[in-house]
């Protein structure tokens, strides 16, 4: 603020009936110290089907494959001349005309896992298939970056992998006065008071208490910043919605996180996929229209981007329960308003050149994705934070 604003306003403050006049001055600022950079990453867990959200409806192969749950050309709302969302993705395919969403199709890893869990681990520890590791990628981007827990935050009640580093691990939490609360208990503070010297320094113990301690901490900030904030539109009532909206109260009250995740179940669509798969992306999709819509009201959606992916996609062809079983390379969302590449990203899965198990080959290594964001968005030495170097891509 100008010193001659600053004065005048200060003058105005002498009087009540101007006080409106000098706190909006201060929303300026709030709004100013708001520009940081947040990567909000959505996981649709159980292997969401692409090929049944983006739909090949030219591709004869595709109907071939599926006579049972293949999406006819009058189910999708078509969006290039092969290529059409699912008809329950209105919202998205808004965001889509808008410039707002880049679909990178085909994206995987060498030698995939068919393994929800081996497969989400994978996919959070941005590791090789044969290499096990202890830290999620983004809690390594914790140990290098970020000073407290609240640097990133899982909305859920348990932390996943994705989020644990060696030093600092981000807090989880779906409600942020609960978890407040429970910091607050008289066991909890019976344990934080036993604690000495000595046990901070023993190994195991130490790290118990540290990370207790610092719970403890990031637990009251976030508790005391979330509720400078309450979102005034209507989300979808169900978890999904719930999550985005606590999301939003956290970016749009200046929470200094930089990093977000949330997960989506009810993907592993083995039987009856096509109502299951349907009402799990009508869910997604009315929950990201009205999220975004809270972070362009606020002026923040200019400094979020998010990123939606599953930890495989399904096979091409249909199983004998009109479902379909797991699968390998899948398509990801990125949503944002700064996207270098809006629109399809990439060529659209080539069905005539499947791997030995009539799996879509992957084209691009979601590591590459990853490491875009890390170098381009969040502006970090994405080779530390990964281990080792990875194409950048051009989306951003």
């Amino acid at each position: 603020m100008k010193r001659r604003d600053f004065i005048q306003q200060s003058v105005l403050s002498s009087s009540l009936f101007f006080v409106p006049s000098f706190v909006k001055a201060f929303e300026n600022v709030t709004r100013n110290s708001l520009g940081y950079k947040k990567l909000v990453i959505i996981q649709l867990a159980g292997g969401n089907d692409g090929l049944n959200t983006i739909v090949p409806y030219k591709n004869d192969i595709y109907y071939k494959n599926r006579p049972g749950i293949a999406l006819s050309k009058q189910d999708i709302i078509k969006a290039s001349d092969e290529l059409g969302f699912h008809t329950n993705l209105a919202p998205l395919k808004h965001l889509f005309d808008a410039g707002h969403l880049s679909v990178i199709n085909n994206v995987g890893y060498p030698n995939p896992n068919r393994s929800h869990f081996r497969s989400t681990d994978i996919w959070q520890t941005a590791s090789d298939y044969n290499q096990y590791l202890n830290t999620g990628w983004l809690g390594r981007y914790l140990d290098t970056y970020e000073k407290n827990s609240f640097g990133g935050i899982e909305l859920d009640d348990s932390l996943s992998l994705v989020l644990k580093g060696n030093k600092i691990n981000g807090i989880a939490t779906k409600n942020p006065s609960v978890l407040y609360q429970n910091m607050k208990t008289p066991y909890f503070d019976k344990i934080l008071k036993s604690q000495t010297d000595a046990h901070l320094s023993e190994h195991n113990l130490g790290y118990l208490y540290k990370t207790m301690i610092e719970a403890k901490s990031s637990a009251n900030y976030i508790y005391e910043t979330s509720r400078t904030f309450k979102s005034k539109l209507d989300y979808p009532d169900n978890p999904f919605g719930s999550q985005l909206k606590t999301t939003a109260e956290f970016i749009n009250s200046g929470l200094q996180t930089k990093v977000f995740y949330v997960s989506m179940g009810g993907f592993d669509t083995h039987a009856g996929q096509a109502n299951k798969q349907g009402r799990l992306l009508e869910l997604y999709a009315n929950a990201i229209d009205t999220f975004v819509k809270d972070l362009k009201q606020n002026n923040t959606f200019k400094d979020t981007l998010i990123l939606t992916f599953s930890e495989f996609g399904r096979r091409v062809k249909q199983n004998a329960a009109n479902g379909t079983d797991h699968g390998a390379a899948n398509n990801v969302f990125i949503i944002g308003e700064n996207i270098n590449k809006p629109g399809f990203y990439n060529n659209s899965p080539n069905l005539a050149d499947l791997d030995e198990n009539g799996d879509i080959k992957y084209q691009i290594d979601f590591r590459s994705i990853y490491a875009t964001i890390l170098d381009k968005w969040l502006d970090v030495n994405d080779t530390k934070i990964l281990n080792k170097s990875f194409t950048k891509l051009d989306f951003l």
